[in-house]
């Protein structure tokens, strides 16, 4: 298909400004014409645009990409995976924004790449909402794969059994982490028929084909556009990267969209389709409910780093295909977690799940320190960089300290002017921590009036909302209870009664050595936990 790049239509005759770059095919489809819009619940005044269009001598369909705009500090950019660059965000349509992240595997608990995840777009969603946008957010989650049926049937339990336990575990797991929960959480299981459907019209597309082992598969080479989200090329791309390689395939690089059923697995992982009984592949699930949830066209698609290829490559490969429009504007991904500066894996026993780094720390401290740093770089777990975001959160805390109740965002102020302008720029989350901190020192240095909004702005980013006392003063595993520092306290206050100092001296050394700061003050002694 022939492309050609249009000047960027200026929709003010539509009461919005737009700034977008229109991609047009020179040829029509039939029966595209015109479905494409409410597909994509395009925003345009569509008369004045039939207008523009026919002006220009330019046909449909098309699909509109963001512009690459001049920096403007009233505007929010992201980084888009499929361009390279950083980019003015403008939804498709105004006011509106629609948001399809990948979601968890079930069949084990979640470790902390799962985390980052959870917490990085959860940090997105908040900020979209806390700008005034009406979100649609859905985290898929995959309740059917080889793993999965693997696990199943070493437990002697059923794939529901199974993956409806680890779905409970995975939510309470995000509720620690103060992850709110998503507008859908699809199950990729109850949308097969979707998947079918979807498989169908790729074959009738000439994307798909049945291959020698009555698996469907897609064929990559046919796709025009594949590698335009990795930047990797059909000749780069080797069989046995990250590729099964499948006799009767027609190419080492097609994927499976439809697994012909095998003898040897249970009757649940079996569905009907024109094919034979089978199983959906792991790519087609989010091209299949991202379609049905948010439409064939929608603004913002994220996911982890190790998506990228192949999984998002073959999803655009696959819906693209199927619908023959843009599937997404923007896409995001999140840097990979490495533990000591070595990539987390199991085989080199680094691996840890979410709920083994919390019996050692804090949920806060674990989501504080993933936001600490920017989303797309690397996040180097350690004892050191917990113990570090623990004291730093602390300090936060700290601030607070006497601050009760709700607190409200004055964005006219300049420390929330500053915070705003970090989070529009690519989700800045360090620049906007700094921002924190700097209120923090105001508060600590007697401006109490600040207090409220170091408190307003931690919210945005999911912090700071507990009482500052109960932050302060909870019990890590294996440390002095409350009780038993309060009995030493209060020991302390005793001694010094007596003008026993030397003792006195001696409880406060030792609670130092527990990690127990005392404060002294005109109405008595409080502690905290260093």
């Amino acid at each position: 298909m022939n492309l050609v790049t249009a000047a960027a239509l200026d929709a003010d005759e539509a009461g919005v400004s737009l700034l977008w770059n229109c991609v047009f095919a020179g040829t029509n489809h039939a029966g595209f014409n015109g479905g494409f819009y409410q597909e994509a619940r395009t925003p345009y005044n569509l008369t004045m645009f039939d207008r523009w269009s026919d002006n220009v001598g330019l046909s449909y369909p098309f699909s509109c990409l963001p512009r690459r705009l001049d920096d403007s500090p009233s505007m929010l950019k992201l980084y888009n995976t499929l361009a390279r660059e950083k980019q003015a965000f403008v939804p498709i349509e105004p006011g509106r924004v629609s948001m399809y992240v990948c979601g968890m595997t079930v069949y084990d608990f979640c470790h902390l790449g799962h985390a980052r995840v959870m917490v990085v777009f959860d940090l997105v969603a908040r900020w979209l909402r806390a700008s005034g946008y009406a979100l649609t957010y859905v985290r898929n989650i995959t309740d059917i794969d080889d793993k999965i049926i693997r696990r199943a049937q070493e437990n002697s339990e059923t794939i529901r059994q199974l993956t409806d336990r680890f779905i409970a575990a995975m939510n309470e797991d995000a509720a620690a982490l103060g992850v709110l929960r998503p507008d859908a959480e699809p199950r990729a299981t109850d949308f097969v028929p979707q998947m079918l459907d979807m498989i169908g019209t790729l074959e009738k597309n000439g994307y798909a084909y049945v291959a020698g082992s009555d698996d469907v598969c897609y064929s990559v080479r046919k796709f025009e556009g594949y590698g335009k989200l990795s930047g990797k090329s059909l000749e780069d791309l080797r069989a046995g990267e990250r590729v099964d390689v499948m006799a009767g395939k027609h190419d080492p690089l097609d994927f499976v969209l439809w697994k012909h059923a095998r003898d040897d697995e249970p009757a649940e992982v079996k569905w009907n389709s024109p094919w034979g009984p089978g199983r959906p592949g792991w790519h087609i699930e989010c091209s299949a409910m991202g379609a049905k949830l948010l439409g064939r066209h929608f603004d913002i698609h994220g996911g982890g780093q190790d998506l990228q290829f192949p999984h998002h490559e073959n999803e655009i490969a696959q819906s693209e295909g199927a619908h023959q429009c843009q599937f997404v504007n923007y896409w995001m991904h999140n840097g990979f977690v490495r533990v000591d500066d070595e990539k987390m894996s199991k085989s080199l026993g680094n691996f840890f799940t979410i709920r083994e780094v919390l019996k050692k720390y804090d949920a806060e401290v674990v989501r504080f320190f993933i936001l600490r740093a920017h989303y797309r770089s690397p996040l180097n777990y350690s004892d050191v960089h917990l113990d570090d975001a623990r004291q730093a959160l602390t300090r936060l805390y700290t601030a607070l300290k006497g601050v009760a109740g709700e607190a409200e965002v004055d964005w006219s102020e300049p420390h929330a002017v500053r915070f705003k302008a970090a989070l529009d720029d690519d989700f800045g989350t360090p620049d906007a921590m700094a921002v924190l901190f700097d209120l923090a020192t105001l508060v600590n240095r007697g401006e109490a009036g600040l207090a409220r909004q170091l408190k307003a702005l931690g919210k945005v980013l999911g912090l700071l909302q507990r009482d500052p006392q109960s932050f302060l003063q909870a019990a890590p595993e294996g440390g002095l209870s409350n009780d038993e520092i309060e009995a030493r306290v209060g020991a302390r206050a005793t001694a010094k009664k007596a003008k026993n100092f030397a003792e006195s001296d001696r409880i406060r050394d030792e609670l130092k050595a527990a990690g127990i700061v005392l404060e002294d003050g005109p109405q008595g002694t409080t502690w905290r936990r260093a």
